[in-house]
């Protein structure tokens, strides 16, 4: 009982707060226009993102143990979300939201002081130390897990399914060991799942509404923090090879589009529609049948993630192995993409 209150009350804030902001993202126009990348009917409200930090801020104040580290992270989330709105509705450049992710994620790191400080025996012999170089990859893995989560935002309801994917392993690994934050992942799978309802239209009473770059931005910084925080645990709650299978997906994702715009002389920023929902549309699936293999593919492989954790597999082999599933789907995606290039 205990355990499934905080769930309820996050997801009927989520609910509640959908409701209630929605009208003011019409009127402010804080809504997705459809143009030649984004194919979807009407204006859609913009305000998944702020509903679900609503719901996580109030229960987690609620029901989580106050301390310094949880607010820091607090505020920090509220300034990614308020810097994803601004992109929401005023579309910023590139430079200004790297610049800004990099203070983001510095005033959660030195307000903290927490950090990687090993990446583990992933090369199998010695633990790979980073002494102060460990600020500068956190640093880079929060914006990376931040641009990840975003890229992947391209159909209904699939950022919401891998999210909750993400947080369920997380919630799993940090509830094996004695902290206060695993109920943090709980509190966001009971706010996407309120979210869900609305964006994939599960009932017909609900309008549909995206998550935006505000919701993206928040779910890349959250579920990197806690994978960095669950590292560096007095009692570790996952090894830094583990955190690769957890975003999997949209690592993947996010690795290979930008290595195949590089390739081709354009910017890795640049907008285009050649992500992993893009081929399964483009090859003809239907939403339903992508929204399930890709869900599923990403489940297999946070599974495996945690499976190895359990069982305390040699991190030079999870590595291996994530490197060779890396190269298998560059390899696919790449053939695949250009097959339907040509028809």
């Amino acid at each position: 009982m205990d355990f499934w209150f905080p769930l309820s009350i996050t997801f009927i804030i989520s609910l509640v707060a959908i409701k209630v902001i929605n009208p003011i993202a019409v009127k402010t126009g804080l809504v997705d226009f459809p143009c030649d990348r984004k194919i979807h009917k009407g204006n859609i409200p913009l305000v998944g993102g702020i509903a679900i930090y609503l719901a996580v801020l109030i229960t987690s104040m609620l029901f989580i143990e106050h301390s310094r580290n949880l607010n820091i992270y607090l505020v920090a989330s509220a300034l990614v979300l308020f810097l994803g709105t601004l992109d929401d509705r005023y579309q910023l450049s590139v430079k200004i939201r790297l610049v800004a992710q990099v203070l983001v994620a510095s005033l959660v790191i030195f307000g903290t002081e927490i950090y990687l400080h090993s990446l583990g025996y992933i090369l199998g012999w010695f633990e790979l130390k980073l002494a102060g170089f460990g600020i500068v990859l956190t640093v880079i893995a929060i914006i990376a897990g931040i641009n990840a989560i975003n890229m992947m935002d391209g159909m209904d309801g699939l950022v919401g399914l891998l999210s909750v994917v993400a947080f369920t392993a997380l919630a799993f690994l940090l509830s094996r060991v004695t902290n206060a934050w695993y109920l943090l992942p709980f509190l966001f799978i009971a706010a996407l799942l309120g979210y869900l309802i609305f964006n994939l239209k599960l009932h017909s009473s609900v309008t549909k509404i995206f998550m935006g770059d505000s919701g993206n931005m928040l779910i890349g910084l959250t579920l990197v923090w806690l994978m960095v925080i669950g590292i560096e645990l007095d009692a570790p709650a996952l090894r830094p090879v583990t955190a690769l299978y957890i975003i999997a997906v949209p690592l993947m994702d996010m690795a290979t589009v930008i290595m195949r715009r590089v390739k081709s002389g354009v910017s890795p920023f640049q907008a285009d529609r050649q992500h992993l929902h893009h081929i399964f549309e483009a090859a003809g699936y239907s939403h339903r049948f992508s929204l399930i293999v890709i869900s599923s593919g990403a489940s297999i492989l946070v599974l495996l993630g945690c499976l190895a954790e359990v069982y305390a597999v040699a991190e030079w082999i999870m590595l291996v192995s994530f490197l060779l599933f890396f190269m298998c789907y560059s390899a696919i995606t790449k053939q695949v993409w250009k097959k339907l290039t040509k028809i």
